[in-house]
């Protein structure tokens, strides 16, 4: 049974910075991972992917502030996040096994539950 939980989430003001881990279970490892988030009323919205040849996609409204990394050994997905601005309080979610490599939530077959990111101005 596929397992993936993240963790690292919390409350911060305006321009600090958290890191989110994901840690899998039941995969041989993250070899294409993702980070989606939600915020209330609006749609998911991908975030950062990483695919197992190391290829990375950014959403434009983070590209150099977020960066997306792994950990094989530990089967673990990160997301560091610096610059944090308060629209982007939200539910973070990890996601695994995608086809093909996109940011669109549609191509990833896992999900975890969710790790909630609130930032305040």
């Amino acid at each position: 049974q596929v397992q993936l939980v993240e963790s690292g989430g919390g409350s911060v003001q305006s321009g600090g910075s958290l890191r989110l881990s994901c840690a899998a279970s039941g995969l041989a490892g993250v070899n294409c991972g993702g980070w989606f988030r939600q915020a209330p009323g609006k749609e998911r919205e991908g975030v950062a992917a990483l695919d197992f040849l190391g290829h990375i996609k950014y959403a434009d409204s983070v590209q150099g502030r977020f960066t997306i990394s792994r950990d094989n050994a530990k089967k673990t997905l990160y997301l560091q996040m610096d610059s944090l601005k308060p629209d982007e309080t939200a539910m973070y979610y990890c996601a695994a096994y995608c086809m093909p490599f996109s940011l669109q939530s549609s191509a990833f077959r896992y999900w975890g539950q969710g790790d909630q990111v609130t930032v305040s101005s």
